[in-house]
């Protein structure tokens, strides 16, 4: 008689925290993305409130990359360029590149809860998971109970 995986339930639980393993991981690279999402977010909404507080012959600091900075004067607030993302951008009227910085906060909004409802589903998946995981546990330690039972009536038989 054998005191092994008790019909292979071994394997069947070291495939369910492979998949945990990887839910967990796939959670938190969303998780992750959230948080760029919410680092665009504040980059829209600093560059919105600089928008709307800056005047036409004002000085500002122009980043040029690398952490250097120009101190350059404005021209003309009218005259401002907005991505419009895939590469593209286009040049918008202080009140045109609000809105377009406008509606690009709203649709990461919108990305942030579509990827809220995806870990939201995650979870619930793992929640489903780890049952079965409890599950075949106790059904292992009950198994090994039984053969340990049966094994001492054996020994008490001699």
């Amino acid at each position: 008689m054998s005191l092994g995986g008790g019909g292979g339930g071994g394997g069947q639980l070291e495939q369910l925290s492979q998949e945990l393993d990887a839910l967990e991981r796939q959670k938190e690279a969303m998780e992750d993305e959230i948080e760029g999402f919410r680092e665009e977010q504040r980059e829209i909404d600093e560059a919105t409130e600089a928008l709307e507080n800056l005047d036409s012959g004002a000085t500002v600091q122009v980043p040029l990359g690398g952490d250097a900075y120009v101190r350059a004067e404005v021209q003309d607030v009218d005259e401002t360029v907005v991505s419009l993302g895939g590469g593209y951008a286009a040049e918008r009227d202080e009140e045109g590149a609000i809105e377009t910085l406008e509606r690009k906060r709203d649709a990461l909004d919108d990305r942030i809860d579509e990827v809220d409802e995806e870990i939201t589903e995650i979870e619930s998946e793992r929640d489903q998971l780890e049952q079965q995981a409890q599950q075949l546990q106790q059904q292992q330690m009950q198994q090994l109970q039984g053969q340990m039972g049966g094994l001492g009536e054996e020994s008490d038989d001699e």
